[in-house]
């Protein structure tokens, strides 16, 4: 399904292999004008697209990975001049 849904075709569905891949999501609110991080979590374990387990702050990360995924979320945010709560997902 997955695999029709994404290249119109269900036979074959290929995925780039990745050693010690991490699922890291940052929380961020913004207001349209202003925009802060709520830092990182750990979202890796995961059972059919749902979380099992969720740890903030991620041990899995050094400091200088949380600063650039939080200033990454940060600048994408100000770019859209976002407006809410939301999660960007790395």
């Amino acid at each position: 399904a997955e695999a029709q849904a994404a290249f119109g075709n269900g036979e074959v569905y290929l995925e780039r292999f990745i050693r010690q891949a991490r699922h890291i999501e940052v929380q961020i609110l913004g207001d349209g004008e202003r925009v802060v991080h709520c830092f990182e979590r750990e979202c890796s374990l995961q059972r059919r697209r749902q979380k099992v387990w969720e740890e903030a702050p991620s041990a899995a990360i050094s400091e200088a990975t949380r600063a650039a995924l939080c200033e990454s979320a940060l600048r994408l945010a100000r770019a859209v001049a976002y407006r809410g709560a939301g999660t960007l997902e790395y």
